[in-house]
């Protein structure tokens, strides 16, 4: 699993009436919650999968879930939830092992030209 260094957050967070809702209900915590989840879906490379061992990681409870699910952040399964729309806006966790990948080895192909060594010729032979 790769995880993400970042995840996408929409600049109108603040103002998406799910949100809002949340809030205007005094479910404060349960909207810190959300973002927690996103960080700790997109650092463990889950897709948006929040076990509920997870809650703790989160700071959040039981409670906390059944409002994000009550909202629609959250879609209840088995074991735990699937933040709504994560593959809409965060990058899946084989793109971004795909990505690190090609980076890796566009890395070392820079790093063997500026030093002198010959593409598919073993580093011993130099």
């Amino acid at each position: 699993m790769a995880g993400l260094k970042w995840v996408r957050v929409d600049t109108a967070f603040p103002r998406n009436h799910k949100v809002i809702s949340l809030i205007g209900d005094g479910h404060h915590k349960a909207a810190l919650a959300y973002l927690c989840g996103l960080a700790l879906a997109g650092e463990q490379g889950t897709d948006g999968w929040i076990s509920t061992a997870h809650l703790p990681m989160i700071h959040a409870t039981p409670r906390d879930a059944a409002h994000l699910v009550d909202v629609g952040l959250w879609i209840p399964r088995p074991g735990g939830w699937q933040i709504n729309d994560w593959h809409q806006y965060q990058p899946s966790s084989e793109d971004t092992a795909k990505r690190t990948a090609h980076a890796r080895a566009a890395a070392e192909t820079r790093w063997r030209q500026r030093n002198g060594h010959t593409p598919g010729m073993p580093d011993a032979l130099h």
